[in-house]
Parts: C-alpha cells; structure tokens; sequence
C-alpha cells in the first residue's frame, strides 16, 4: 500500500500514532513550550505537539531507529527550524538534551513498544506472521540480535528470557523446544517451533506472541533503558514540566508506575526502618489516579492502541 504523508511517500503503511489528542493534553502543550519525544519514530505524535506549541514551540526528537527517523525528517520538515531529530537511545537523554542546550523542558514523551513501520519491515525480523531474519533490533547498528539469543543463549537462559519478559507459562517448554529445533533461521521458523511446543489450540493471540516479545525486549534491553531513560527524564524537565508515557504491556505499566510512586513520595525507606535514611524528597505528583485508554473508537481505527496505558506526572 502506498501512502502520502506531508510529502512522504512510502511503501508501506506508516505507524499510527496511539491517543495523539490525549498525549498533547496531558502534557499539557503550550505556544512556545519545549518538548523532547524521546521515541519519536515517523513523527505522528511529534506532529501533534509542533501543532500545539505554535508559534514558537520547539521539539527534540530522539530515536535509535534510523529508518523511522528519515521518514519523520520529511513529515517534520514544515516545521523546521523548529525541531531537531538526534539518532539516540533514550536511555541517554538527559546528555542529548544537554548537548543541543536543551534544558529544561516542558514536557518528556515516550510512546514505547514496536511500532506498525517496524512490523511492516519484514527484513527487520519483529513478526512472526511473515518469513524474516532473526533480527528484532531497533538499533542496527548494535551487535546483538535476536538470531544471538535464539541460537546461541543456554536452555536456561532461554527459559528466563522468555518467563521474565513474556510472562509465558510455558517458558521452559518452549526454550526447550528451540534449543532441540536448532540453528533456527527465520522468524516463522520460531514461530512454528513455539507452537508445536505449546499448541495452538483455544488461545486468542498467536502461541508465539509473548515468545517474541520477550525475545524483543532481551535483544534491545527495553526494560533496563526504560528505568534509565524515565530518570534521565527527571534530569531536564522543568518545574510544573509533564511526564507523559504510553507503554502496552503489563512488564512496562508497572515500571512506570512503581516509577512514579516512588518519585512521588518524600522517603523511600523501607516501612520497617523507624527513622527515615534515604534523604529522597518528592519530584513528581502524579496528574491522574490511574492510566488513560484509548476510546472504542480509535481501537476500531487502530487496534494497535487496544493495549495502551497512558500515564502522566508533574515534575515538583
């Protein structure tokens, strides 16, 4: 399918930004504001918050996915010289934003996950409905890649991976299954391993889905950036400035909660110590009780955005 976007042609379908009007209100943009998009992919939602913050708002654009970022480069050109993309893992935010002098800001975003573009590459190796290489990288330029852990990881590794970041019941079956069905070439060939080792039968989501996510999440160490790029965020927000992130498994809502409770409170001491020894002191207050989701409505648009938590904090 070929798709026009502000001048971008492409042959696949673009990734569809998830709760754009949601995003651009809880981070409450401003004409004027300062925001950094830390996994700017194609630009949707970036779009959304240029919109919003003119005239005179400006916008850093962070993502390790080249590919992503040419394609936001040409959606975002009308708005230049008013947005910067920087090819860079948010777990280094707080250096970027300090090197283009970018601090503090407004509001920090992070839409987390695979996106539709990534999916749509099959040679990219993230789906397992059609023939690909074990890859799974965001970043390409890393050495790490999914053909690594499938073929080379221990039993025991395997079946660590795939319970920890897949919460699949079934993890040392499976990683027993791959480790027998070895060299494992290509992502359907995974995917096919996987089911003969749990069945298919009764499930609502492929057998191999929490396999593969887990795999993803091992390849580009999602978890551990996350914890980093989330107190990098504290680094370069402003006073009153929002934290706004989108996660869409139940692995990343927990750690951006627990993130901001814990940010949220004075003393983070354990609840047996009777004097309080951590010196911590709040820096957020959390906007909402509880995470926003999508409307039925866009689930019919986009099914994609089924599964997406919204939660929002302000920096104190």
């Amino acid at each position: 399918m070929v798709v026009q976007v502000k001048g971008v042609t492409q042959g696949r379908s673009l990734h569809i930004p998830v709760m754009v009007e949601e995003v651009v209100g809880a981070l409450a943009v401003l004409p004027g504001g300062r925001y950094v998009d830390c996994t700017v992919g194609t630009g949707g939602h970036a779009e959304a918050i240029l919109e919003a913050a003119s005239p005179g708002g400006l916008l850093l654009g962070l993502d390790v996915d080249a590919q992503a970022l040419a394609v936001a480069e040409q959606r975002l050109a009308p708005f230049k010289p008013d947005v910067r993309l920087v090819e860079a893992n948010f777990r280094d935010l707080a250096a970027v934003c300090r090197a283009y002098n970018f601090v503090p800001v407004h509001g920090v975003l992070f839409d987390l996950g695979l996106s539709s573009f990534q999916l749509a590459h099959e040679e990219r190796g993230f789906s397992f409905q059609v023939e690909g290489p074990l890859d799974m990288r965001f970043d390409l330029s890393q050495e790490l890649t999914a053909n690594d852990v499938v073929n080379h990881f221990s039993e025991r590794e395997l079946a660590h991976i795939i319970w920890h970041y897949g919460e699949e019941p079934q993890a040392r079956q499976i990683a027993r299954a791959i480790v027998r069905s070895r060299p494992i070439r290509t992502t359907m060939e995974l995917a096919e391993v996987v089911a003969r080792a749990v069945g298919t039968a009764g499930g609502r989501i492929h057998p191999a889905t929490r396999t593969f996510q887990a795999i993803r999440i091992a390849v580009n160490r999602e978890l551990e950036n996350l914890e980093i790029g989330l107190l990098q965020a504290l680094q370069v927000l402003g006073k009153g400035g929002r934290l706004v992130v989108i996660s869409y498994h139940s692995l990343e809502d927990r750690l951006v909660k627990q993130f901001i409770a814990r940010e949220a409170k004075d003393c983070i001491c354990p609840p047996e110590s009777p004097l309080c020894r951590c010196g911590h002191k709040a820096t957020l207050r959390p906007v909402l009780p509880g995470p926003l989701r999508p409307t039925l409505e866009e689930i019919k648009r986009n099914p994609r955005a089924r599964s997406a938590r919204l939660r929002v904090a302000e920096k104190v």
